[in-house]
């Protein structure tokens, strides 16, 4: 399938924002959520950054602090009780902690390319269900608000929150509409059949896989009947786990949503769904093989590598122009012909569903 990347990637970098407060640093810029909003481009960055450390006999963790409403900086000394094997999570034997605490930033463009950062964030952790960060924000417009899904962090676990703004500029909290523990969520954006639809991928259980599930909702609030969607197929590119990427987009042949794949190794690779526009818990064609891997070196090397994660995209002309993280690093961007995107799906492929 014809990619094409922008020969200016990664477009955005982390030199290419400052960090939130003197003495920190930051670390990614990545898994935007996007937008056209009047006659730009707006990318609402995640923002990864984390207290300068120069002592190497403990860890310097940042904790947002409801009760003060500041970051904090808790000390964790090294030692054999705590795990650092995963760079993005400190694991002691009390509580786990992340290495570094997210925010988001607005950009701007004209061109889709070359954007001006704001200087300070948009929106900052603000509630005791956000003390480890907010993360992956998609944002969907629906009669002229956009509303955006974002990952609530902290020690209760990962909710699903709701923004809302009309500019860009402000922005309305409107609370936790998934309960922990739940991520990768994206709002369909118009009613179908008289109903709001979310796809949704909650943690596993001792019996479930991380797998993609749909809900509805009458106030893009309050989310019931859950079904399943899809599930992951064990030893292929997306047999570790699965979650939608970019909000679901119409087509002719009805939704297409770009997912995310990892396989055992934590390998992330982009698959499409096709779903029915009229009853869009059903599947119509499935991505056998991933349509993009990761293969540029910013996107095998970085924080977290060999990850592609888009939260984001847009449709022009039958062409889809997706802004995707890589390596939990940079802002990566890349075209693909929508009529190539489809015919890379391949019906039936999907396993049956207790939905079906």
């Amino acid at each position: 399938m014809p990619i094409v990347r922008s020969p200016q990637n990664p477009i955005i970098t982390p030199q290419d924002v400052n960090a939130s407060k003197a003495g920190w640093e930051v670390i990614g810029v990545f898994n935007a959520g996007v937008a056209q909003h009047r006659d730009e481009v707006i990318l609402l960055l995640r923002v990864a950054e984390r207290p300068i450390n120069d002592n190497p006999d403990v860890y310097y963790t940042p904790v947002y602090d409801a009760q003060t409403n500041r970051l904090g900086v808790r000390t964790i000394e090294r030692g054999p009780n705590v795990d650092f094997s995963d760079v993005r999570v400190i694991r002691t034997p009390d509580k786990n902690y992340l290495t570094s605490i997210s925010h988001f930033r607005v950009a701007r463009s004209r061109d889709g390319i070359l954007f001006e950062i704001d200087d300070k964030p948009a929106v900052l952790p603000s509630s005791v269900y956000e003390s480890y960060g907010i993360e992956d924000p998609r944002i969907t417009l629906i009669e002229g608000t956009f509303y955006i899904t974002y990952s609530a962090i902290s020690e209760y676990g990962i909710c699903t929150a709701l923004l809302s703004t009309k500019d860009f500029v402000s922005f309305r909290r409107e609370g936790n509409v998934f309960h922990p523990d739940n991520k990768d969520v994206v709002i369909f954006p118009r009613r179908i059949g008289g109903k709001y639809y979310a796809l949704h991928r909650p943690s596993c259980s001792h019996y479930g896989k991380p797998e993609m599930w749909i809900a509805e909702s009458d106030d893009l609030r309050l989310w019931g009947n859950h079904r399943h969607l899809i599930g992951v197929r064990e030893g292929e590119w997306d047999g570790g786990r699965i979650g939608a990427g970019a909000v679901p987009f119409e087509i002719e042949e009805g939704w297409l949503e770009i997912y995310h794949g990892a396989d055992a190794d934590n390998r992330y690779c982009l698959g499409a769904l096709l779903l029915d526009k009229d009853e869009p818990w059903k599947v119509v064609a499935r991505s056998a093989l991933p349509f993009m891997e990761p293969e540029e070196a910013f996107e095998v090397e970085g924080f977290f590598g060999n990850v592609i994660f888009p939260c984001g995209v847009l449709v022009e002309n039958r062409v889809v122009k997706m802004y995707y993280g890589a390596s939990d690093t940079s802002v990566g961007y890349a075209e693909i012909p929508l009529d190539d995107l489809v015919a890379h799906l391949v019906r039936g492929s999907a396993e049956p569903s207790p939905t079906a």
